[in-house]
């Protein structure tokens, strides 16, 4: 098993804070890996909310033809924040060259584009970066996207940022999500690292999804170039996500009746179970098979929960108006935010979501056997 954390406040933190809160986890997950995705930025950041953050490992060579490329497109480096650490690497940490964040002027001639397009082809910048360092891991690229940033690293969470700095005051953000583990399903691979991002939306996962294959196959069906990939069966997840909302335009309270409807039985007792239905019927695809629980962030910042209908995955969600938690467990919840009223702790069950906003004020929570809300 792995372990979750996220973390959502209205003041900035360091990323310390989530990794602090894995770490107390440490029983739960094996140390062999961290994921870190960070929006809602502070510090050094808050001033480049608009433009577009490349976060990535980079060889010597990579750097270079990551200036040629970005140069070529007409893209200007405003701000950058790169980790040359000169102490041994821990153990089971491959040696790199440069841990890269930079944020990026626009090119001129994207001025007057829809978001629709600049979001298309910011998706797009990613995907050709990483594709050109495939070969000879030159470039590890794990998001280009405006209030983004992620670090992801094998080995031991803490250890891993200790060796890269993280505590630095120029890092710091209001939303964080963090997993401890790299992937232990498959081989190794950076890229199966949670958390997983598209188009400014993330997830991550405690637990496994034996339906991966169909739902990749789906996903790969629909002619959508961000659906690629798939180191991990997890990724799927927040490709469902990105789906259900770009695609399909449907809210968040519909997540749990895609990847786990509920039983024929009970749609005839639902008072929405035609439509229901008929959403089920046509998203059979995406159906996914677990256990998992699965914590997200949507565009607008706000933070989720989600458990299958297994349910056998632990997570706990507390905190207080201007913080909340998202853990695997409730050490986490405790060494982040000891200042809360526990009674206001809540498990979501198999048929539950549970929600806080970008405003932070309370934990919104939703049931499957909800009446649906008005479709836009």
């Amino acid at each position: 098993m792995c372990r979750l954390f996220s973390i959502t406040s209205n003041e900035a933190l360091s990323p310390i804070v989530a990794i602090n809160a894995l770490n107390v986890m440490k029983e739960g997950h094996d140390g062999s890996g961290v994921g870190l995705f960070l929006t809602d930025l502070g510090g050094e950041f808050e001033k480049f909310k608009n433009e577009p953050i490349l976060s990535g490992i980079f060889s010597n060579e990579g750097i270079k033809a990551l200036d040629r490329f970005m140069i070529d497109l007409d893209f200007m480096v405003k701000y950058k924040l790169s980790f040359r650490p000169n102490r041994p690497t821990p153990p089971g940490t491959p040696k790199r060259d440069n841990y890269v964040i930079r944020v990026y002027e626009y090119p001129a001639d994207w001025e007057g584009f829809s978001q629709e397009d600049i979001q298309f082809r910011l998706m797009m910048i990613q995907l050709r970066l990483r594709e050109m360092g495939e070969k000879d891991q030159s470039m590890l690229i794990f998001s280009f996207w405006p209030d983004v940033i992620m670090i992801k690293e094998v080995g031991d969470p803490l250890t891993v940022a200790e060796y890269l700095g993280l505590d630095r005051k120029e890092l710091s953000a209001r939303t964080i999500l963090s997993q401890g583990r790299q992937n232990t399903n498959y081989a190794i691979d950076i890229y199966a690292c949670h958390p997983f991002f598209i188009q400014g939306m993330s997830t991550m996962t405690n637990g496994e999804n034996t339906a991966f294959v169909p739902i990749r196959e789906f996903l790969m069906s629909r002619d959508f170039p961000g659906y690629a990939g798939y180191q991990s069966d997890s990724e799927v997840f927040a490709h469902i996500l990105h789906y259900m909302h770009n695609k399909l335009g449907l809210s968040m309270e519909m997540y749990k009746h895609i990847i786990t409807p509920l039983k024929d039985n009970e749609l005839t007792r639902h008072p929405d179970g035609g439509l229901l239905r008929n959403l089920k019927q046509s998203c059979r695809p995406l159906i996914i098979d677990g256990p998992n629980c699965v914590i997200g962030c949507l565009p607008d910042k706000s933070m989720f929960m989600v458990q299958d209908s297994k349910k056998l995955r632990p997570g706990i969600v507390g905190g207080r108006p201007g913080i909340f938690a998202f853990s695997s467990e409730m050490c986490g919840l405790d060494a982040a935010i000891p200042e809360r009223d526990i009674n206001l702790d809540y498990q979501p069950m198999k048929y539950e979501t549970v929600l806080v906003r970008s405003e932070r004020q309370e934990i919104v929570k939703w049931s499957q056997w909800d009446t649906l809300p008005p479709l836009h």
